[in-house]
C-alpha cells in the first residue's frame, strides 16, 4: 500500500474546521477524502498534522493518506486540483515512506495572528484579521511574550473542559511585530492545545491594553482556563508551518 503527502493550504472562513465531523461535509478533511475516494475510487482516509479550528487558515497544512491505487502522483494532484473547491489549494502530492504521519511526525508548527488595530476601515482583509482598534502598549506586550518561552503547562490556554492527555508544551519563540495598522504574533511550539494560540494572544491583547499586568502571565502556567484571557475569533489565525 502507497503512503502520499499532501502539502496544502486554504481558507477557512465558511469552514467547520479541519477534522471531520458527523453529518458535516463543510470540513477541510471530508472535502479531501471526497475528492480523493472519487479520484482513485477507493475510500481514502486523510490525517493532518493537526486539527485547525472552525474559521482559521491555513498557509502550510500538511497530509498523508494510504492507497491501493497505482495513480501517478503527479496526476493525483491534477485531479485534485480540478475537484477540490477554489478556496482548497494543493501544492504538492508525492509518494513518502510508509512510516510517515503528518501528525506524528511533526516536530514544531508555527501559527501566525493578525491584529487590525487602528481606527481606519479594514474592508478587504475582514476575513483574515481580528479587529481590535484600542491602544495597545508593544514593549508590554512583548515582554509577556517572553514568559511564553520554554515548556510550561498551558493548561489555563486549553478550551478543552476535558482534556486528559498532557497539557505541557514547548513554546520555542513568539515574536510580535508592527507593520504600520497591523499588528502580527507569530508563534512556534512542538505542538498546541485546543484554541490555545487564540487565548495566548487574547491575553497577550489584555496585557497591551494595560487590563492585566506582565507578570501575571507567569501565573497563569497549570492554573485554570479562567484565569487566562479572552480566547479571541479564530479569523486572524493561520497555521504557517510545520516542520519535520
Amino acid at each position: 500500500m502507497r503512503n502520499l503527502r499532501l502539502d496544502l493550504c486554504y481558507e477557512g472562513t465558511r469552514y467547520r474546521g479541519w477534522q471531520r465531523l458527523p453529518g458535516a461535509e463543510n470540513t477541510i478533511q471530508a472535502k479531501l477524502e471526497a475528492a480523493l475516494s472519487r479520484i482513485l475510487e477507493e475510500p481514502i482516509e486523510v490525517s493532518g498534522s493537526g486539527r485547525t479550528d472552525a474559521g482559521t487558515h491555513a498557509m502550510r497544512q500538511v497530509a498523508n493518506f494510504h492507497c491501493n491505487s497505482t495513480m501517478p502522483a503527479q496526476q493525483i494532484l491534477e485531479q485534485l486540483r480540478r475537484y477540490l473547491p477554489e478556496d482548497i489549494g494543493i501544492y504538492s502530492c508525492r509518494d513518502v515512506s510508509e512510516r510517515f504521519h503528518a501528525r506524528l511526525n511533526a516536530k514544531t508548527k508555527t501559527y501566525r495572528y493578525r491584529v487590525w488595530n487602528s481606527q481606519n476601515p479594514c474592508v478587504f482583509q475582514r476575513k483574515f484579521v481580528y479587529i481590535d482598534p484600542r491602544e495597545l502598549d508593544m514593549e508590554k506586550m512583548r515582554s509577556a511574550a517572553k514568559l511564553y518561552l520554554g515548556q510550561h503547562d498551558f493548561s489555563a490556554f486549553c478550551a478543552n473542559k476535558r482534556m486528559k492527555k498532557s497539557t505541557v508544551r514547548y513554546i520555542q519563540s513568539f515574536e510580535i511585530q508592527r507593520d504600520d495598522n497591523e499588528v502580527v504574533f507569530i508563534v512556534t511550539g512542538n505542538g498546541f492545545l485546543h484554541h490555545m494560540v487564540r487565548i495566548m494572544v487574547g491575553t497577550l491583547l489584555e496585557v497591551g491594553r494595560g487590563e492585566r499586568q506582565v507578570d501575571s502571565v507567569s501565573a497563569l502556567f497549570g492554573a485554570l482556563r479562567a484565569d487566562a484571557g479572552e480566547l479571541i475569533p479564530a479569523c486572524g489565525l493561520c497555521l504557517m508551518e510545520v516542520n519535520y
